[in-house]
């Protein structure tokens, strides 16, 4: 039975854990854990990625891992992206399952001309005869102070891609299953972390298991609006929810879990219900996907929309570094109270 359950209190998940007699571990160690089962019952694949074996192991995401299997199949990388981007599309033609870990999304862009004009159609451009199994791991997230350069989030792009898939967990039972299915799923697939969820806990079985990729889940059913939630965000909105309730206002939660396929029927069907929605990004406003999920509701249900779409999104300035001008730059759930007032 997929979990969904989400929780914003550590207590209160430990307690809830614990009265199940269920396993939690972090969002960091679900991915471990995952590229750990993935590396040992299938050769084929490996990892690698700039940092891939320090003793840090991307923020602890791959931590453990060289000792295990070797330096042949946790492979560090010079910084070099666009080359070895190249070189990860070549192994998964030739046959192999990679993992490539890019610590930071913002650099992602170096490597466009690899992933847009190659890993993305050269199942295409062979008549379907060759595939392209290649994972791209990615981060985004605020930092200590990363600035413009090292703050970024740019899944919205790579959205517009035809042959990528975009897949972003919020959850750690989600960030095993979705990353087991993505490098099964035999297609280029961006597969994007946000860092500031790796300590979150949350329940994950021991044994391998896959999320279905295209398929999003209700966090919080409700009745009186709908929040679409991103990654990150449905922490966010878990905590508005909780705050709304004592002013009478129920919120039901869609997280996507994945933005390309994007399960737009559950969307659907949940406007349908409240009449109205808010969508709460960890990106920049414009061309966000935000964008492309209140369209499709334009285009499908906006019979059912009782008040205009409100999105939650970064201002459309690059990320500031100092500590005062990020508090301001980035929502959290006051702006999603905030939106889901307007709406009603």
């Amino acid at each position: 039975m997929p979990w969904t359950k989400v929780y914003i209190d550590k207590t209160e998940y430990e307690d809830a854990l614990d009265e199940k007699g269920l396993r939690g571990i972090s969002f960091r160690d679900a991915i471990r854990e995952a590229q750990d089962q993935l590396l040992e019952s299938n050769s084929n694949v490996f990892i690698m990625g700039e940092g891939v074996d320090d003793p840090g192991g991307v923020f602890g995401t791959t931590s453990g891992l060289v000792q295990k299997y070797g330096k042949r199949r946790i492979l560090d990388i010079p910084i070099a992206e666009n080359g070895l981007t190249g070189v990860a599309i070549g192994s998964a033609i030739a046959g192999m399952m990679p993992i490539f870990v890019h610590m930071r999304m913002d650099f992602l862009p170096i490597c466009m001309d690899q992933i847009i004009n190659h890993a993305a159609k050269w199942f295409y451009m062979s008549g379907g005869r060759v595939n392209v199994p290649l994972v791209i791991r990615s981060i985004i997230g605020r930092g200590w102070g990363s600035a413009a350069q090292h703050s970024q989030a740019l899944h919205a792009l790579f959205t517009h891609i035809p042959g990528l898939k975009v897949v972003m967990p919020s959850t750690p039972y989600d960030a095993k299953g979705l990353l087991m299915s993505a490098v099964n799923d035999g297609n280029t697939i961006l597969f994007i972390e946000h860092r500031w969820i790796y300590d979150y806990v949350g329940y994950v079985p021991e044994d391998i298991y896959a999320v279905p990729i295209g398929k999003g889940v209700i966090r919080r059913e409700g009745r009186d609006v709908t929040v679409v939630a991103i990654s990150q965000m449905v922490y966010e909105t878990m905590k508005a929810a909780k705050a709304l309730e004592s002013e009478g206002i129920d919120i039901e939660i869609i997280d996507p879990r994945t933005l390309k396929p994007i399960d737009e029927d559950l969307i659907f069907e949940s406007v349908k219900k409240t009449g109205r929605l808010v969508i709460a990004d960890v990106a920049c406003r414009t061309g966000g996907i935000g964008a492309e999920i209140a369209c499709r509701v334009s285009e499908s249900v906006v019979e059912y929309l009782k008040a205009p779409v409100k999105r939650v999104n970064f201002p459309d300035v690059p990320v500031p570094c100092s500590p005062v001008l990020e508090n301001a730059f980035y929502p959290d759930f006051n702006s999603i109270i905030d939106a889901v007032r307007k709406c009603l």
